[in-house]
């Protein structure tokens, strides 16, 4: 028996699901697999490239030399600029964040004929097959980048003043001395909020449909626009999101418990 079949037996047996039509749902279920596969993927490399964000601009908010020539050029230069980027993408939403990166930054950077980053024949195919993956992407690594900036500088500054000024007397520099002391230990404490900031993001990937991304959520807004029908098919992804986010936050538990027992979190 096919899924069709079985689901109108039950809308027999059960009167009350005569109106649910989730057999449209099923005739696009290879719409759905392919846009539950894009959410993932979109929302994996926007975590590993905004953690990799984080930690560079988490440090760079930090980066402090209390004396000598150096002092105010880092604090322009670095610091400055770190806590501009964070201010702006924790600041506007993601949706303008997306418009703006889909139709204003992207055009700029690849464009056929006078594109600053990628011109010529690559920037053409660039824009029409990977557009709105690029950028959605870059917009939601951007904003991950923003707020794991600011977990990474928090569990930064949690670590004891003491380990600083050891490990510098031992003739660390300030990046050596958060590479192999300050943010392996930090790293432990910071899980928690990062794989919140985790199941954050894959929630907010939702809103690259708005570009065409063909996500879950663009799935979703494919059925109901053929069968004018809406329970169904957000009732479908709202399922799969659940889904999702339940298993992310059931690894992100296991692995503070195992952290727990060895100590790693305080």
């Amino acid at each position: 028996m096919d899924f069709i079949a079985f689901w109108q037996q039950v809308q027999q047996t059960v009167p009350a699901f005569e109106q649910f039509q989730l057999q449209i749902v099923w005739e696009y279920r290879d719409l759905f697999v392919q846009g539950m596969k894009m959410t993932l993927l979109v929302t994996l490399l926007a975590v590993v490239l905004g953690t990799l964000i984080g930690l560079v601009m988490g440090m760079a908010r930090l980066a402090e030399v209390p004396h000598g020539p150096w002092k105010y050029p880092l604090r322009i230069l670095v610091r400055w600029p770190a806590t501009a980027y964070v201010a702006f993408f924790r600041g506007t939403p993601l949706f303008v964040q997306l418009l703006l990166i889909h139709f204003a930054l992207m055009p700029l950077l690849v464009h056929p004929e006078h594109g600053l980053l990628i011109t010529g024949e690559l920037a053409g195919t660039l824009r029409q097959d990977y557009g709105a993956f690029l950028s959605g992407l870059v917009a939601l690594t951007l904003n991950a980048g923003s707020y794991i900036t600011e977990i990474f500088r928090a569990g930064i500054q949690s670590i004891a003043k003491g380990q600083f000024e050891a490990s510098r007397s031992l003739g660390m520099n300030y990046w050596q001395t958060m590479r192999h002391i300050i943010v392996p230990q930090a790293f432990r404490r910071m899980l928690p909020p990062l794989g919140n900031e985790a199941i954050m993001l894959l929630k907010d990937s939702s809103l690259v449909s708005a570009i065409g991304l063909a996500e879950m959520a663009y799935a979703a807004r494919t059925v109901a626009g053929t069968y004018s029908r809406y329970w169904e098919p957000y009732l479908a992804i709202s399922f799969i999101y659940l889904v999702l986010t339940m298993l992310m936050a059931w690894g992100v538990q296991a692995m503070e418990r195992r952290f727990k027992a060895s100590g790693g979190i305080h």
